[in-house]
């Protein structure tokens, strides 16, 4: 048997997938990538430090974390002080596929600068 991926999973890797650049030359400069446990979903860009090009940095951007107990998806956005905070525009939905849409329109530049 195959491993089991989670109807959530398969969604997070789908938009990352989306975001991913095609040309292999331009990945090297700029990819995104994601973890997953089950409640957090963390998604990240993967780029060479600027002094030091041989490294790769993952620079996280978006985590969306599902509360069992409430049955619902929170969304948060990292500071540039490095302290994820609730994305209060659109903080919470019952639907992972919100979660993911918000971030997509980024409509207030938090996620994508």
């Amino acid at each position: 048997m195959g491993t089991a991926i989670d109807i959530n999973e398969s969604t997070v890797k789908k938009y990352v997938e989306s975001l991913r650049p095609e040309d292999k030359t331009t990945r090297e400069q700029l990819d995104f990538g994601y973890s997953y446990d089950g409640k957090v979903a963390i998604l990240y860009e993967i780029r060479p430090f600027w002094d030091n090009p041989e490294e790769l940095q993952t620079i996280e951007f978006a985590k969306i974390r599902f509360y069992k107990s409430r049955k619902e998806w929170n969304l948060y956005w990292m500071r540039a002080s490095g302290k994820w905070e609730l994305y209060e525009p659109f903080p919470k939905s019952t639907h992972l596929d919100q979660m993911i849409k918000v971030i997509k329109e980024d409509k207030y530049g938090c996620f994508f600068g």
